[in-house]
């Protein structure tokens, strides 16, 4: 218990609020999964990405969950980096892992423990809610004999989640 706390503690130093008038999003995606191959899916995404930076500015955490159409699992989280790098635009690499389940999905990732990375640009309206797409890829690293990995690409809105309560 004492670890717990400890870890706990060391962990709220290193997270802090991001800057005042940002707040926690949340995004909803629709996509496809495997995108280069010819057994894809509709891939869906509900992503939250609090008002939060660990160590330096602009670094945020995301937590997500993906299904899709095959009924595969994926959940999740991890860092992005938010570069807002012209006028309302931003690019927004990030990486995470994560616990998958293959479902009825004829793609065997080789693994229940499946990394992503992603890439996405996206506008930022007035309103501060963004219209995204983005490109990631799903693998195991090849921390297992197989390593297929998947690539999905998905259309992402991300909402300002006080707007929505």
């Amino acid at each position: 218990m004492k670890k717990l706390l400890l870890a706990s503690a060391a962990l709220s130093c290193l997270i802090s609020p991001a800057a005042a008038n940002e707040g926690d999003l949340i995004s909803f995606s629709l996509g496809y999964f495997d995108a280069f191959d010819d057994n894809g899916a509709m891939d869906m995404r509900l992503e939250y990405r609090p008002n939060s930076v660990v160590f330096i500015e602009n670094l945020k955490p995301w937590a997500g969950l993906e299904l899709t159409s095959d009924s595969s699992i994926w959940i999740g989280g991890g860092l992005l980096y938010d570069w807002n790098f012209k006028d309302n635009w931003y690019l927004t690499p990030s990486v995470g892992a994560g616990l998958y389940a293959q479902g009825s999905s004829d793609k065997d990732l080789g693994s229940v423990l499946e990394f992503r990375s992603q890439l996405e640009i996206s506008y930022e309206f007035e309103n501060t809610s963004r219209m995204a797409l983005g490109v990631s890829h799903i693998s195991n690293g090849g921390f297992a004999d197989e390593n297929p990995g998947a690539e999905v690409v998905g259309l992402y809105w991300y909402v300002p989640l006080d707007s929505i309560f």
